[in-house]
């Protein structure tokens, strides 16, 4: 008989604990609290992503969301305030003691910030967490360092420069093989995910900032850093906590960006959703200059609690469900 009982009781009251917590900082900082959607008639395009697909029993087929940023921005074209969802979001390809299908979403934007004002906020928020129990673990500081530096200093490799097989062979000595072929960007988020990262210090949130263009849909160019785009991604150890963009605003940009991501997919055989037009409607009607970013609730209280796998703070894990 199989064991019906939810597995991940002794997180239970944390988690609660947790979701108020994150409420209480926002409620402090005057965000508004809103929900989007769960299904949708479109799909990012990002390579990386894969949505999961929901048909009705009369033939009528929309998309789970994989993050609630479509229709939010959605809301700041429309003149919302600075803004955040707690959502449940799903993702394809996403299993194991890291990754679940379906998963808890912190998403927020903010009026007139950039991404580095933004990491700021993020480091705020996790240490005003990090203190809401004496029994909770937290961080022991915060180093900000720019991804080209990063590539630079661990691996002695230009990042806008390298090609894809230079990428490969500095993986290939560093003892990591990947089944099946990458492009050059495949390469990139090997590296970092495989190589580098398992190496920034465990009880240290390292940020790194102003990732490469190509790897940047939604986040808009660097004035000072031709090639790179004003993203950032928060890890707590070795583990991503957070994604975070300078947003982009330029309509022609995303479309010329989106066409090049729809080729890739096509490229690779992957399946090609529609878009969601009503984004670049609302990109053409006017987003206004904010910073967002998307933070793992449940990665999060993973590092909360000192647990190593996600099976540890979600009774009902795609195993289970």
């Amino acid at each position: 008989m199989s064991d019906w009982r939810p597995g991940a009781a002794p997180a239970r009251a944390a988690r609660a604990r947790l979701l108020a917590g994150l409420r209480a900082f926002f409620a402090d900082h005057g965000v508004l609290e809103v929900e989007t959607p769960i299904l949708g008639r479109g799909a990012p395009q990002d390579p990386m992503l894969e949505s999961w697909e929901a048909r009705a029993p009369g033939g009528e087929q929309g998309y789970l969301q994989t993050s609630p940023e479509y229709p939010m921005k959605r809301l700041l074209a429309d003149g919302a305030p600075d803004i955040y969802q707690i959502a449940r979001v799903f993702r394809g390809g996403e299993s194991g003691p890291r990754h679940n299908p379906e998963f808890t979403l912190l998403e927020w934007y903010r009026h007139g910030l950039d991404h580095r004002d933004l990491v700021r906020e993020v480091v705020a928020l996790i240490a005003d967490q990090a203190a809401q129990s004496r029994e909770w673990h937290a961080p022991r500081g915060c180093v900000v360092i720019p991804y080209a530096e990063l590539f630079r200093s661990t691996l002695g490799l230009d990042p806008a420069a390298a090609e894809a097989k230079e990428l490969e062979r500095a993986a290939a000595a560093r003892g990591l093989a990947v089944a099946g072929e990458l492009d050059r960007d495949g390469w990139l988020d090997a590296l970092i995910s495989l190589v580098i990262a398992p190496g920034f210090p465990p009880d240290r949130l390292t940020v790194v900032v102003d990732y490469p263009e190509s790897q940047a849909v939604l986040a808009r160019p660097c004035p000072e850093s031709p090639g790179y785009a004003a993203r950032f991604e928060l890890y707590w150890g070795d583990l991503e906590l957070a994604n975070g963009y300078h947003e982009l605003t330029d309509p022609e940009l995303f479309r010329r960006r989106r066409e090049r991501d729809i080729a890739i997919r096509r490229a690779r055989g992957q399946p090609l959703p529609p878009p969601d037009d009503y984004l670049e409607a609302a990109l053409d009607a006017g987003l206004p200059d904010c910073a967002g970013v998307a933070l793992g609730v449940d990665r999060l209280l993973m590092r909360l609690l000192g647990v190593s796998s996600l099976d540890q703070v979600l009774d009902f894990p795609w195993s289970r469900a």
